[in-house]
């Protein structure tokens, strides 16, 4: 077949105490086996493309649904009962699936010496172009799994199956590093999992004979449970397909799963149906059914979510879009390729430093002064600021405070004071290190570019109430809005307001950038894209 085989990763089972997503076991093809062409996934992704369609046909040749005569009757009668069930379905829905998926288990209980012979010649029944993914959620280590795979994938004397499904959960030994070892910080073991997923996936795909960047890994994630499904998305990213099971006999509700589990283009997920289907009276009537419920769920999750981005709570304020523009133009942000301090690989960059001239450094703090005026955190019910003083942490802040303060004034006639302190105390004049506005006792606001760590904020919090000052809030320009790390589901900004109990601010953050990137005509898809799937990944 010229294809790339993979593992899909299972949750287990259904549910959201225990949804472990682990690393597969990659089968790629050799060059005896002829040139790698597409990928599990990559057929996936066209097959879905050409039918439009995320139906998955379960191949379930169970005991109850063959005929009782031909069950009892001898091993030959039940496999050859079982290869015309399967064959009847699939040549019924055909037109209709993305792809098939045989359940091992029922093929190994038609007998030890035809079962998974009757198994391989369902799959090659099954028509070229549609993929393969074999359910047997086999589980070990070392040789034993290597077996395992080639028992799967090998085309001559295997089953020829383009992907499978795994269960990880072997015993303490399988679980025990992923209670112990891993810092989940307020996450699921299904998210913390799902997250590697796509570092694994990258990995895996680093790795390949050819240059195809499509996910080497995808999810099984019951569509029982939509909150866990939601989450697993989230931490998985766009990229990653998601098999939802659950929809139908087992009470997964379909809207419910596609809101949860659908990426931002409506695809990335697979609903496999196999009760509902091989137990009706016209199963390509059915399959035809479900696939058009399911486009129609698809449609009303894509409309809704236009609707929510044109609310005025998710669009962009003018103030905002005009920031960005002029960032932009000042080179303080830049759309490229770079490589940040914590190694991951940012789709944009921002460069404070760069509002450089009198007219950026003007705009700036109009920015600053908007972005505060228009915070239910900083102006109370009645309009009113809610600090006395705007304090700017030596160095960069100093300036940032000066422009924030002239700003309120000139454009809302908020007048405050502003302090700033040196880095290095003064041993003459009035000497210290604090300047400017006295700020005990009295309500402070601290301005900053950026919140990278937090550890400037935290010195200035912790100065502050040495004088008995009441820091009331954080001002940023840009929020990056990403997690610190993928054990750690808190960005930068929301650490500081957890742990020092204030609010920060901020001009834009990654929506924002997001939206902007929408409306934008001067950026392409491409720009768009990227900046969306690292969202998708690292976004809080």
């Amino acid at each position: 077949m010229g294809s790339i085989r993979f593992g899909i990763a299972i949750n287990f089972p259904l549910r959201r105490f225990l949804a472990a997503i682990y690393l597969l076991l990659i089968h790629h093809c050799s060059a005896q086996e002829g040139e790698c062409t597409m990928s599990f996934f990559d057929q996936i992704q066209t097959r879905s493309e050409s039918i439009n369609s995320l139906l998955c046909v379960g191949l379930d040749p169970h005991q109850k649904e063959l005929p009782a005569d031909q069950w009892a009757a001898s091993e030959e009668s039940r496999c050859e009962a079982a290869f015309q069930f399967c064959k009847r379905i699939i040549d019924a829905t055909a037109e209709h699936t993305v792809c098939y998926k045989p359940n091992a288990a029922f093929f190994e209980a038609l007998g030890t010496k035809l079962g998974n012979l009757t198994l391989r010649r369902v799959i090659d029944a099954i028509p070229d172009d549609i993929p393969v993914l074999l359910d047997v959620k086999r589980g070990d280590i070392g040789s034993t799994a290597a077996a395992y795979a080639e028992a799967c994938y090998d085309e001559k004397d295997g089953l020829n199956a383009g992907g499978v499904t795994l269960s990880p959960l072997m015993g303490w030994d399988s679980v025990s590093p992923f209670i112990t070892a891993l810092s989940l910080q307020q996450q699921t073991v299904f998210e913390k999992i799902a997250g590697l997923a796509n570092e694994w996936s990258s990995s895996a795909a680093s790795e390949s004979p050819t240059s195809s960047t499509t996910p080497r890994l995808g999810l099984v994630v019951g569509a029982t449970d939509p909150l866990a499904l939601s989450k697993a998305r989230k931490a998985a990213g766009s990229k990653l397909w998601i098999l939802a099971p659950g929809v139908g006999a087992q009470g997964g509700d379909l809207d419910a799963a596609c809101r949860a589990g659908l990426n931002d283009e409506g695809t990335g997920m697979l609903i496999p149906v196999s009760r509902g289907i091989s137990r009706a009276s016209d199963p390509g009537a059915e399959a035809m059914k479900l696939k058009e419920g399911i486009n129609a769920a698809r449609k009303a999750v894509l409309e809704q979510r236009g609707e929510k981005r044109k609310q005025p709570g998710d669009s962009i304020a003018p103030y905002q879009k005009e920031f960005l523009e002029f960032s932009l133009k000042e080179g303080v942000l830049k759309f490229g390729s770079f490589v940040l301090k914590s190694g991951r690989t940012s789709p944009y960059f921002f460069n404070a430093g760069l509002f450089s001239s009198g007219s950026a450094l003007h705009k700036l703090g109009k920015a600053y002064a908007a972005a505060i005026m228009s915070s239910k955190e900083l102006v109370d019910e009645d309009g009113n600021v809610t600090f006395d003083v705007v304090f700017g942490p030596a160095y960069k802040g100093i300036s940032l405070g000066a422009l924030v303060c002239s700003a309120l004034y000139s454009d809302f006639g908020v007048e405050t004071g502003f302090a700033y302190n040196r880095k290095e105390a003064k041993d003459h004049g009035e000497g210290g290190i604090l300047v400017g506005s006295s700020m005990a006792k009295k309500r402070v606001l601290v301005v900053d570019d950026v919140i990278t760590a937090g550890t400037a904020i935290r010195e200035s919090h912790t100065l502050l109430q040495k004088i008995e000052a009441t820091p009331v809030g954080v001002a940023i320009a840009l929020d990056r809005a990403e997690k610190r790390s993928l054990e750690d589901p808190l960005s930068a900004v929301q650490a500081v307001a957890r742990d020092l109990e204030i609010p920060v601010v901020s001009i834009v953050a990654l929506p924002q950038l997001q939206e902007y990137l929408k409306l934008s005509s001067e950026y392409d898809e491409d720009v768009l894209k990227l900046v969306s799937e690292y969202r998708s990944k690292y976004g809080v």
